[in-house]
């Protein structure tokens, strides 16, 4: 069956704007839907090793290096008033051979990159409207568009958020859940440099998160009680500054927090079905939780290498109808271990009950000590597969010791 297009990517988000960007350059005629993102998002990304090889892949990294900072060490301290209290754990890229984890970049610098490189990538058509409706079938996914004429593709690609109208028409239903929690969410300055290194303070309520910027800047996600965070965003900016100095524990000297402080409830969402036929679904259409361990986009890029390996042929052969369904298969064991680790890790930090405290400091302590295992860890985080690779030839070496 012929079609206008080859895929329909609906979404125009970064996960969205990354995936039409990847299946155009596999030689995919792409029609992306969807109104053009919020400009004036002042959160940031932090992008690990391998979805940085794959944005310099897609051509997408060097615009980017110079306006992001690298994260060379990430360490967690523990913030808590509890009797059972974890060491520091400090992970440090040269120990795995890397100049950095990553590196955080500004959700606004992103997109600004993402959107030139869509207009200029010749298979690419851009529509900002909405998708009314979409008819998925057997031979092909028809879209409605708002006060367009209809389009018809091969396959459609879903980053359309949470309440994904892809999905939905796929008939693909969700799990949810909530945490009693808010992620309050700023940008500050400091007078003393951050070298590079991100702090993850564990507290009673979730993390408190400083992420590296540029210069004498950081981003920081602060996970609080729903209360809390309206007692936050609605301080003075002097007085908001200094208790976030406070809670930083002076470490970058003095804080000055920026204009612009916003504030999310925090939830989790995972769909019964990662793809279906001639659909997928990527990003926030697929699997969503709380903003730790810089584990969102970076799972959405993994979705979307997935989809390259199934859908991008420059020979312009026709997509089978059931990519869908080994989409679903190939990302199912990821999406599911990252989600329940992320939810573990939360969770644990908000009981009260005395196992659960020994457990987390207990692992702590163990990942302090034992350099082998945090150098395994540290593998797998950057690079999911990499660090379970890596372990039988650790193991020989014990061995051989």
């Amino acid at each position: 069956m012929s079609h206008e297009y080859d895929i329909a990517v609906i979404g125009a988000g970064p996960a969205g704007q990354i995936a039409a960007i990847a299946m155009a350059r596999g030689g995919r005629r792409v029609m992306l839907v969807g109104p053009e993102p919020d400009a004036s998002d002042r959160r940031t990304t932090a992008l690990m090793e391998q979805s940085l090889s794959m944005m310099g892949r897609l051509g997408l990294w060097q615009d980017l290096k110079a306006r992001a900072a690298p994260l060379a060490v990430m360490q967690i301290i523990d913030g808590t008033r509890r009797l059972l209290r974890a060491p520091t754990v400090a992970f440090r890229s040269a120990e795995i051979g890397l100049e950095a984890f990553g590196y955080n970049i500004p959700n606004s610098a992103l997109l600004e990159t993402l959107s030139k490189s869509v207009s200029a990538e010749p298979l690419i058509t851009r529509k900002t409207c909405a998708a009314d409706t979409i008819q998925i079938g057997t031979d092909g996914v028809t879209i409605e568009l708002s006060g367009e004429d209809a389009i018809t593709a091969a396959f459609a690609i879903g980053a359309d958020g949470r309440r994904s109208n892809t999905r939905e028409s796929a008939g693909v239903g969700v799990k949810t859940w909530s945490y009693p929690q808010t992620a309050v969410v700023m940008n500050l300055t400091h007078t003393l440099p951050h070298q590079n290194i991100s702090t993850e303070f564990h507290t009673e309520s979730g993390p408190f998160t400083q992420v590296p910027l540029p210069g004498l800047r950081s981003s920081l996600v602060w996970v609080v009680t729903p209360q809390e965070a309206e007692r936050l965003t609605a301080l003075p900016v002097e007085q908001l500054s200094g208790e976030v100095e406070a809670r930083m524990q002076s470490m970058l000297g003095q804080v000055t927090v920026e204009d612009g402080v916003q504030a999310w409830p925090l939830s989790g969402m995972t769909a019964t079905r990662f793809g279906k036929g001639r659909a997928a679904f990527v990003g926030e259409a697929g699997h969503a939780f709380p903003p730790i361990g810089a584990q969102g986009l970076n799972l959405s890029l993994r979705d979307i290498a997935a989809l390259e390996d199934i859908l991008a042929d420059h020979n312009s052969g026709p997509i089978a109808p059931d990519c869908g369904d080994r989409f679903d298969r190939k990302r199912r064991l990821d999406i599911a271990s990252r989600t329940a680790s992320v939810d573990l890790l939360n969770r644990s930090l908000l009981s009260d009950l005395l196992p659960v405290q020994m457990l987390r400091a207990a692992g702590l302590q163990v990942l302090a000590s034992v350099a082998p295992l945090r150098n395994l860890i540290m593998q797998e985080g950057v690079a999911p597969g990499r660090g379970l690779r890596s372990l039988p030839s650790l193991l020989r070496k014990k061995v051989g010791r």
